[in-house]
Parts: structure tokens; C-alpha cells; sequence
């Protein structure tokens, strides 16, 4: 699953974007000096995120939109289309 097929599948168990639920998150104080755990903690209580899921949250409020190129085009199983993700839904994906 590509890095960012798992922010798909937060928007399609949420119902939130990830742009909407980094929104949420700097509302609770997390940003990129945020522990994983505490955010981990707050993704599954009130939205029953798995930790897998939840990682790919913690990234991008953590760390940004923007991931390693060094899946990027590979065709492999975890491959990337581009290096910057898509916060803002599934449907409004340019590339869709």
C-alpha cells in the first residue's frame, strides 16, 4: 500500500480529510515536536485508527506532506506517484 493509499483509507474511515485532521491536530497542540504516541493515542480514541493508519497521520503533522522520493515511480508495492501527498481528499485528487 502506497503512502498515500493509507490517507485515503483515514479520509474513507474518518470521514475527514488529512488536511481537516492535521487541522484538528494543531488545534490539540501536536505539531512536529509531537511524540508519536500521544497522537497515536488521540487518532484511535475518537476515530479508531489503527497504528498503521495513525503512522501516516503522524507524518504528515509531524513531518510534513512531503515524503522520501525513494518510492516514487518505482512500481513496487509501496510506490508513490509523487514525493508531495494529497491532503485534501480522495475526490479532489488531481491525478485521479
Amino acid at each position: 500500500m502506497s503512502f498515500q493509499a493509507y490517507l485515503d483509507a483515514v479520509e474513507a474511515k474518518t470521514g475527514l480529510t488529512p488536511r481537516q485532521l492535521l487541522e484538528l491536530a494543531r488545534e490539540r497542540g501536536f505539531d512536529e515536536t509531537t511524540k508519536a504516541t500521544p497522537i497515536l493515542d488521540w487518532l484511535k480514541d475518537d476515530f479508531g485508527l489503527g497504528r498503521g493508519h495513525g503512522m501516516a497521520m503522524v507524518h504528515v503533522i509531524t513531518k510534513g506532506p512531503r515524503i522520501s522520493a525513494k518510492h516514487v515511480g518505482s512500481g513496487g508495492t509501496h510506490a508513490d506517484s509523487s514525493d508531495e501527498l494529497w491532503l485534501d481528499g480522495a475526490a479532489s485528487k488531481p491525478d485521479r
